[in-house]
């Protein structure tokens, strides 16, 4: 059951640029792997540095000089033991090695099997595949691999869930032989016994030898093991119903399962067990027979990964180091356009390398998704992601994406990286929201450790630097904050204002601008998102560099907190938003430059004056909000001025200068007279093919028809 094709990369490199073209991927090879080599020596640090009685903890339960494998008793006695009994049975000769030893040969063995896998991984990739691709994809898939929770989990606690899934692999995609296949994938079974249902996708895909012989196998370890430990072997197969109950909580977010999701929804007792049994063969029953397809279609590595997903949604319980399989459902092929490809990797890479609070919100309406968000991207690769058949037109071929062609900029040197040519068309929309959310939720963790991961962690530090900045704002003259903050508190109406206004504004206007431009002007929505973004990095270097008090925090300055109230500055974390945020991140004041960003976006685009003019209201209305609330200095909008300046001109430097959105011949005359249609240049499916210029809009713009200039 090999994937179709495997013979080899297929696409012949040009014969002009040959010898270029092997020169990059050659370099880009090592720099790749490189970068998993230091990932893997950086995990392994991460691990080993960590206090004894902290790391490798599964590991110290079992055979540590306490562990269970220890005890002359039942494993499962002191309830700590949740593996087959074949796993205790492998596992209790490394019980007399040394512990210290053994855990430096446990974290690099660990990472040695995970090596491996990667490079199996990479080499059952579906066929044909391009030769950067086939010489990439190893250090890549090592990378992501090591990068993911389930593996650093598993270098974490000690544990062996990558085995089952390497002998999978190896099973299925390096020996020779239906028998030998089978008997790798039978003891991974042993390990796992979710791992059987293998054997059914063996069994429809026409290798019955190998489905045998996986049976076969599995019945033989669990004989050995039943006859080396009888009472173990009953504990675990007839009392805890194949190992259903051991270990921790079964409703705990970690049990990424059908069965935890059910319990976490408050369901219990017969009515649980019977939705989870009858969820369970449903998932069963679709997810094989897709798996089935895809493997008859040649992808073989889709097909593996899809019932790996089966098989972490009905077990039981299903922690987070047993989650692997889900990580390899990146391999499959979704959406029509080439814009679109990359939505699925995408989440599935961050669903597996993120912490869920990352993916959504800490709020109550996004808990139940959060909290089994993994499950989740499980169940979707399993029934319902429609990956793309090799016989699929689209496979190959995407629909290729709208480009502008070039804009001549002031200088000659501009762009400085050519290839960042200008799209036309929408990004897709749940990739942008991904993306959005992730960066964000980066932006919060960059702003609190900006001042060592506490609140107070850099208050002595911050309020020199305020003391500092109010003496430059005095010495020009422009220290205005402590009138207009006293100004606004005794004004009742002014108070209420300012206070909505900086408390409700700040996200909603920047959020309307982007969905805006992404509906309307889909060409200038990424420039204007391209902006915006080097903008915020640039101000968390800011923040990094320069932790600084806002006035509200200036203990002797005498200012007044009209949004958070009165601050008791004896406690190290004061304040109502003490704890969600780093309240010293005040240059440059992101409140401002937000607001700036949003008004010469909306003075650039919009088409009518009073547009216009609204659109430079907010961020003066801002500066006042800032100001007159206490929560910012007048030189803190000075820096949030420079970081925005520095975006767009970023932006401009790098990709040159912005595409001003394409008219159709019939918008053109029923419309204001207004800038030229420029010119698209549509990508062909290789992504390296000659280019044609074309007239009209984007692909998925309002224009229905396009013609050929």
């Amino acid at each position: 059951m090999a994937n179709a094709q495997h013979g080899g990369p297929g696409g012949a490199l040009r014969t002009g640029r040959g010898g270029e073209a092997e020169a990059r991927i050659g370099a880009a090879r090592v720099a790749l792997w490189l970068l998993a080599a230091v990932l893997a020596v950086r995990q392994a640090a991460a691990v080993l540095r960590t206090p004894e009685g902290e790391r490798l903890m599964d590991l110290e339960t079992w055979i540590g000089p306490e562990g269970v494998l220890h005890v002359n008793g039942s494993l499962y006695d002191a309830d700590k033991f949740t593996g087959t009994p074949f796993a205790g049975l492998v596992l209790k000769p490394l019980a007399r090695t040394g512990e210290q030893a053994l855990g430096l040969v446990w974290t690099f063995g660990t990472l040695g099997l995970v090596v491996v896998l990667g490079l199996v991984a990479a080499r059952a990739l579906p066929q044909p595949v391009s030769r950067r691709t086939s010489l990439l994809a190893a250090p890549v898939a090592v990378s992501l691999l090591i990068l993911s929770l389930p593996v650093r989990n598993t270098l974490y606690l000690g544990q062996t869930s990558i085995l089952p899934v390497l002998l999978v692999l190896l099973g299925l995609f390096a020996v020779r032989g239906e028998r030998t296949s089978g008997l790798l994938i039978g003891i991974g079974a042993a390990l796992q016994p979710t791992m059987l249902l293998f054997a059914g996708l063996l069994w429809f895909t026409g290798r019955r030898k190998a489905a045998a012989s996986t049976g076969a196998a599995f019945a033989a370890c669990t004989a050995l093991a039943w006859a080396a430990m009888p009472h173990d072997s009953w504990t675990y197969w007839i009392h805890h119903l194949a190992g259903a109950g051991l270990g921790g909580n079964a409703d705990a977010d970690a049990n990424q399962s059908l069965h935890g999701m059910l319990l976490r929804l408050g369901l219990t007792g017969p009515l649980e067990t019977g939705l989870f049994l009858a969820l369970g063969a449903a998932v069963v029953v679709l997810g094989l027979r897709r798996a089935v397809r895809y493997a008859q279609d040649g992808q073989l590595l889709l097909a593996v990964a899809i019932t790996g997903c089966v098989a972490v949604a009905v077990s039981p319980t299903t922690w987070q180091h047993q989650l692997l399989w889900v990580l390899f459902a990146v391999v499959g092929r979704v959406g029509r356009r080439r814009s679109d490809r990359y939505m699925w990797p995408v989440a599935v890479v961050l669903v597996s390398t993120l912490p869920a609070k990352m993916m959504l919100p800490n709020m109550p309406v996004t808990e139940p998704v959060r909290d089994n968000i993994v499950l989740i991207a499980a169940l979707a690769a399993a029934v319902a992601v429609p990956f793309l058949s090799r016989a699929h037109p689209r496979y190959r071929e995407p629909v290729p994406t709208d480009y502008a062609a070039p804009v001549a900029a002031r200088w000659a040197w501009v762009p400085l990286v050519p290839f960042w040519r200008r799209v036309l068309t929408r990004p897709n929309l749940l990739l942008e929201l991904l993306l959005i959310r992730v960066g964000y939720s980066a932006y919060q963790q960059v702003r609190l450790a900006a001042t060592g991961g506490t609140i107070s962690g850099g208050r002595t530090t911050a309020e020199r630097h305020g003391a500092q900045i109010h003496g430059i704002e005095q010495f020009l003259r422009i220290d205005v904050e402590h009138w207009f903050n006293h100004l606004t508190a005794r004004t009742g109406w002014l108070q209420d204002f300012f206070n909505f206004y900086y408390t409700s504004f700040h996200f909603v206007v920047p959020l309307t601008v982007l969905a805006v431009l992404y509906v309307r002007r889909p060409a200038e929505y990424r420039w204007a998102r391209s902006a915006l973004g080097f903008a915020t990095v640039l101000a968390l270097i800011g923040f990094w560099a320069y932790p600084l008090a806002p006035p509200r925090l200036m203990p002797d300055l005498g200012f007044i907190d009209t949004v958070h109230g009165v601050q008791d500055f004896t406690q190290p974390n004061y304040g109502t938003l003490t704890d969600l945020t780093n309240q010293y991140a005040a240059m440059p004041s992101l409140h401002f430059g937000w607001s700036l960003w949003c008004g010469l976006v909306i003075l650039i685009v919009a088409p009518k004056a009073w547009t216009k003019a609204l659109g430079l209201l907010h961020p003066f209305l801002t500066l006042c909000a800032i100001v007159g609330t206490g929560n910012h200095w007048i030189l803190d909008a000075v820096g949030g001025a420079a970081v925005v300046g520095a975006g767009f001109g970023l932006t401009y430097l790098l990709s040159g200068p912005r595409v001003r959105r394409p008219l159709t011949a019939a918008a053109g005359a029923a419309e204001v007279p207004g800038p030229p249609a420029v010119d698209l240049v549509k990508d062909t499916a290789c992504g390296g093919g000659a280019e044609e210029p074309v007239s009209g809009t984007s692909k998925d713009g309002p224009a229905k028809g396009r013609t050929r200039s």
